[in-house]
């Protein structure tokens, strides 16, 4: 299924900065990056992150406009589990510390069930304990913050998914999606785990249909996905505008695991 996607953000900078944008495709049939900052075009510098395709803009003083457009295909094969993938996706992070939820998780859940059947149950459960409330969480909650609310935005959900995942002894990370049919439109954040040796998505949110979603990146948490980061000078987020259009009709949910190309 042919995807077009696209992604408008716009900042601005008392003074030169430098910033990282993840917003860029995994595999563009077809892609345009143009930035524009003080009044001048800006050529990113593309190079990768543990797979992830990063650009970054070394913006000038003034008002910054990034436009990003792609044609992708939500089709593909599915992706193996590597020794690395295995290590990595297994260990605690920043917003998934899931050494603390040990204890919980077993006892939430049975660990003797198949992986198809207990990577959704997961999700599921996730879906049934936390209400979608925008603006409900910080930059800086974990996956125990949201526990605790019960409440979040599609990265709290993702967190938590990854977070009992990984506390089960199944690894789990999360991926950066454009997503079809998403109201309200935005970039979106889905989980990824081990299936049998391939990496299968789950969405706890349920806000999307998970067999038209099209990578950006995955990575451990947030921390790793993130579609904008400062690491030099100062940028103020100004706002952004976010679409993802299939061609023809939007596939039926299904809450089955998933391969994602």
């Amino acid at each position: 299924m042919r995807i077009d996607v696209a992604a408008t953000l716009t900042l601005s900078s008392p003074a030169p900065s430098t910033a990282l944008l993840q917003v860029a495709v995994a595999a563009p049939v077809t892609e345009q990056l143009t930035v524009l900052s003080g009044g001048q075009v800006v050529e990113p510098v593309q190079f990768e992150v543990d797979g992830a395709r990063v650009h970054r803009l070394e913006l000038h003083e003034g008002g910054t406009t990034i436009t990003y457009s792609a044609t992708a295909e939500s089709d593909g094969a599915a992706r193996a589990v590597t020794p690395a993938d295995w290590a990595t996706a297994l260990r605690p992070s920043r917003y998934c510390p899931s050494d603390q939820l040990e204890g919980f998780a077993s006892a939430e859940f049975d660990r003797t069930l198949p992986r198809a059947e207990l990577v959704p149950a997961v999700a599921a459960w996730v879906h049934r304990r936390l209400t979608y409330t925008s603006g409900s969480s910080r930059p800086v909650d974990t996956a125990v913050d949201t526990l605790l609310m019960g409440q979040g935005v599609c990265r709290d959900y993702a967190h938590l998914t990854v977070t009992l995942l990984r506390a089960l002894e199944i690894p789990a990370r999360l991926v950066a999606v454009y997503a079809p049919g998403l109201h309200p439109m935005d970039f979106h954040a889905v989980v990824e785990a081990d299936v049998d040796g391939v990496w299968c998505v789950v969405d706890a949110t349920r806000l999307a249909p998970t067999r038209s979603l099209v990578r950006i990146c995955s990575g451990r948490d947030a921390a790793d996905t993130a579609f904008l980061t400062t690491l030099g000078g100062v940028a103020v987020f100004e706002g952004m505008t976010v679409t993802a259009v299939a061609a023809g009709d939007l596939p039926a949910p299904d809450d089955a695991p998933f391969p994602l190309p």
